[in-house]
């Protein structure tokens, strides 16, 4: 077994959520629960397909996002994962729809920080292992860092 690191690269000013489904109807369901939570989401999604053609299949609302999400999880080449690339609407707020999706099995990662996926390689194919999500920490945090924390979020509307 070979792990490899595979970096995702996301276009500009977008989300990405990466996750492990089971079935090839995902691309349509996770097309519907995107238009369903978020009016106006611009998305691409795409899934490897693990068996039988072994296709990448793919769907979405922005041609830009959808062909990224494709090229993308062909790199990773894990079978059936998905990617979704998205925005005019963050993760938080589609996040519990895709939950629900029957086909989803487990989310990896939902962020706009640059990712790399750690994928074991074997003869079979390709599993996701892990993803490391933007980078390590530089510090920890103090009054006034949560005061800046507590003040944005309540400025985005996320509280109040």
């Amino acid at each position: 077994m070979d792990i490899e690191v595979v970096k995702i690269e996301m276009p500009a000013e977008c989300n990405l959520i990466l996750g492990m489904s089971h079935f090839i109807k995902t691309v349509e369901d996770v097309y519907e629960a995107m238009v369903n939570s978020v009016p106006g989401v611009k998305f691409g999604v795409a899934f490897c397909e693990a068996s039988q053609e072994r296709l990448v299949r793919h769907s979405g609302n922005d041609a830009e996002l959808t062909k990224a999400a494709a090229e993308n999880i062909f790199k990773i080449g894990a079978g059936h994962s998905f990617l979704i690339f998205m925005r005019d609407a963050f993760p938080v707020n589609v996040l519990p729809a895709l939950k629900n999706v029957v086909e989803v099995v487990r989310v990896f990662c939902a962020t706009a920080n640059p990712v790399e996926v750690l994928v074991a390689r074997t003869e079979q194919g390709g599993g996701i292992v892990g993803v490391v999500d933007g980078e390590s920490p530089l510090g920890i945090e103090e009054a006034e860092h949560q005061k800046v924390r507590h003040d944005f979020l309540r400025k985005i509307g996320y509280k109040q």
